[in-house]
């Protein structure tokens, strides 16, 4: 990763914000700043130097996999070290995540800060997200590993599908598989759900055996040095009633349409209106509640979003979900979500597009 391009793009914004540094302290953005994972630290970014200040367990972790940052030992409590930490930068405006950093944090600072007569806090929020939006050629691969090892899983799984075996027993079986083939760990706490508990769009396995004649969400992502996939298959075990049959065109056509559509410039309301348009038009438009598709990449859920709401501009280089489902209450649910990038100006699916696989 190119963290001394990323941090000089970073000084440029915080020019532009007219700050003379931020202060990061959620874990992504801390590691796609430095290539530092522990659990616990801040990055401090000013115009001249990046500084990482950590604890005891992490000092020598941070040295070799932060070699860019100085390096600052935290001891006790915030109240303890901060204001020396902070006192060696000359820095009248302090940049801080608001999105991220919690009240309780925020008062401290604030109250360590009025001691010390300046710096003065300015929130910023997604700063950092709006540099990690659009991955670069390193990113994008090592995306593409995490897909094509849940591709792999997919495949596992429907293979193991029976009659009989639990939510909770599936889900763990193609867990065990992306951990042993790869994967850091899931990035998400899979969604293996079946029958009318599949109209829940987020529902948890659970202990409930899965019955033939019954749709059978499977939502699952892997993780590649700290890089995440995201995606859904539906499977129904047995004879295909009517309304699956139905139901999952819809849910497909409505995906193909909208990733055949996509192209740079647009916003992420306006793709997601592709995807509704085609289920509206099949009579299904109250039951697809959720937005279309988000971002990935260290995180599971980041930039771009497509939704209804969404004023996000789509460009080369970012990649994202398109995941368009339709949820019946007492019946069950269909969700097909394939992962997919923005090259040359249109949309290409990394994914094994996801079909009628059973």
């Amino acid at each position: 990763m190119n963290i001394k391009d990323r941090i000089q793009r970073l000084r440029q914004k915080l020019i532009e914000k007219e700050v003379d540094a931020i202060l990061v302290s959620q874990p992504e953005n801390r590691y796609y700043l430095s290539g530092f994972d522990g659990s616990a630290g801040f990055l401090l970014i000013t115009a001249q130097k990046q500084v990482l200040a950590t604890d005891f367990r992490y000092i020598e972790q941070a040295k070799m996999q932060a070699p860019d940052y100085e390096i600052f030992r935290t001891i006790g409590n915030l109240s303890e070290w901060f204001p020396g930490f902070v006192a060696e930068q000359n820095i009248n405006r302090l940049g801080f995540e608001s999105g991220h950093l919690t009240f309780s944090t925020y008062a401290q600072l604030s109250d360590i800060l009025k001691s010390l007569s300046r710096p003065k806090l300015v929130p910023l929020n997604g700063i950092v997200e709006s540099l990690r939006i659009v991955k670069e050629p390193e990113e994008i691969a090592l995306i593409t590993r995490a897909v094509k090892l849940t591709d792999r899983a997919f495949k596992y799984g429907e293979n193991i599908l029976r009659p009989g075996i639990t939510e909770k027993a599936l889900a763990w079986e193609i867990e065990r598989f992306i951990r042993e083939h790869g994967s850091q760990s899931v990035p998400f706490e899979l969604i293996v759900v079946a029958g009318a508990v599949a109209a829940l769009p987020h529902a948890k396995p659970s202990d409930r055996p899965i019955k033939a004649g019954e749709t059978v969400i499977v939502d699952i992502g892997a993780k590649i040095s700290g890089y995440t996939s995201d995606m859904t298959r539906t499977f129904w075990l047995g004879t295909r009633d009517d309304t699956f049959e139905r139901v999952y065109q819809t849910v497909l056509n409505a995906k193909l349409t909208a990733i055949a559509g996509i192209k740079a410039g647009m916003t992420g309301h306006e793709v997601d209106n592709i995807a509704r348009e085609v289920i509206k038009k099949a009579a299904y438009g109250e039951a697809f509640g959720h937005g279309l598709g988000h971002g990935i990449g260290l995180a599971t859920h980041e930039a771009p979003r497509l939704g209804p709401n969404s004023t996000d501009v789509l460009t080369d280089g970012m990649v994202f979900t398109v995941e368009p489902g339709i949820y019946l209450v007492g019946w069950g649910g269909v969700r097909i979500e394939d992962d997919v990038i923005i090259e040359n100006g249109k949309a290409s699916v990394i994914s094994k597009t996801g079909k009628n696989l059973r």
